[in-house]
């Protein structure tokens, strides 16, 4: 199966980000091994690449050019412009924007024509009275602090161990296991840099923009072993025929030690996709204890939203709520096997096509 080169959606600097997590199925905020970003961190300090290579000076010259050249040029494209180029880039092909047929392509179509209320739940602050509502309060990480201004009184209170995230875009997320190895000055200026980008530019998620930007702490959420755990990414295409729900979940296991991708159905047979640049487990994972609870919870979520991918953190038979995304990897995300593009590109449309079905009976 091939890797996938992804963009890492959490680097510090501007935004250089192909959508929510970068992909349409998973990209966790903390994929990277510590050991790997050390080895990346200690190569970039010598002008080399991870694995040991010395870029020639042309080359190294060539490629920051061309990466400042595209940085200042999206600034100026109009929306349309932009998502056709980025989709080219990085799918390879010129998306149809009018009539779209992939799924990348009604992703883009999403990105242009937002509905209203993706705003508000996507909003990862607001869309908690969702969550409560939906399927109750217990399922919701512990809020530590949203504080107005983050200060060191702010800083101070906070317990030894927590998430530090911002509300209004992806990959706002620094985890915080011992507060004795950080100081507040890091986290501070990394808040500020946070809070000062608009998330909608960066691959023009218009239903984002609305979003004020809001700074808050949550506990850090551990498994039995003292393990983040891992979040199963829930693409959600309504219901079949017989009414069984049609879901593709991606998890990425092992995820701080030697990680290992895989897409699951809803019946949690492993489906040939790649999941970013992580290769397949050698043995599939085995099905969760509490697999019908996740998918009653998804349903629960998803239900009347249309496509939807929910976000859920699954450790020792419970379940915590992540996110809600409306438009996974901003329709540029390369699919391998590219076919599974157009699969669950008619997923889509079926979706659509019952829903416009369903408007029409409810008119009449």
């Amino acid at each position: 199966m091939p890797n996938i080169a992804e963009p890492d959606p959490h680097r510090s600097g501007p935004i250089e980000r192909a959508g929510c997590d970068s992909a349409a199925l998973v990209l966790l905020h903390a994929a990277r091994t510590t050991r790997t970003a050390r080895v990346e961190a200690r190569a970039a300090a010598n002008g080399e690449h991870s694995d040991g290579r010395v870029p020639s000076p042309p080359r190294v010259a060539l490629e920051t050019a061309l990466r400042a050249t595209w940085r200042t040029a999206k600034r100026l494209m109009p929306d349309t412009l932009f998502l056709a180029l980025s989709h080219w880039r990085r799918v390879g092909r010129i998306p149809r924007l009018a009539a779209p047929q992939t799924f990348n392509e009604f992703i883009l179509q999403r990105c242009r024509n937002p509905e209203p209320h993706w705003t508000l739940l996507a909003d990862k602050l607001a869309v908690r009275e969702f969550v409560k509502e939906r399927i109750g309060e217990e399922h919701l990480i512990e809020l530590i602090a949203t504080p107005d201004v983050f200060d060191r009184a702010v800083f101070d209170a906070l317990p030894t161990a927590f998430v530090m995230k911002a509300n209004h875009g992806c990959g706002y997320v620094r985890i915080v296991e011992d507060k004795q190895r950080v100081s507040f000055e890091e986290l501070s200026c990394l808040a500020n840099q946070w809070l000062a980008e608009d998330f909608s530019r960066a691959s023009r998620e218009r239903h984002y923009r609305p979003i004020k930007p809001k700074l808050y702490f949550e506990r850090l959420l551990l498994d039995c072993n003292g393990h983040v755990p891992a979040d199963l990414k829930m693409n959600m295409f309504g219901r079949d025929a017989n009414g069984k729900p049609i879901i593709y979940a991606g998890i990425v296991s092992d995820r701080f030690g030697t990680p290992h991708g895989d897409v699951f159905d809803v019946d949690w047979n492993r489906v040939d996709i790649a999941v970013g640049h992580y290769p397949q487990s050698r043995v599939p994972l085995p099905v969760p204890p509490h697999w019908d609870e996740i998918i009653r919870l998804a349903t629960r979520l998803a239900d009347g939203l249309g496509f939807v991918r929910v976000d859920l953190y699954v450790p020792d038979g419970k379940v915590f709520f992540g996110e809600l995304t409306f438009t996974p990897g901003a329709g540029v995300f390369p699919f391998h096997p590219d076919r599974i593009d157009y699969e669950w590109g008619r997923l889509f449309k079926d979706m659509l096509d019952e829903e416009r079905r369903t408007n029409l009976k409810d008119f009449n």
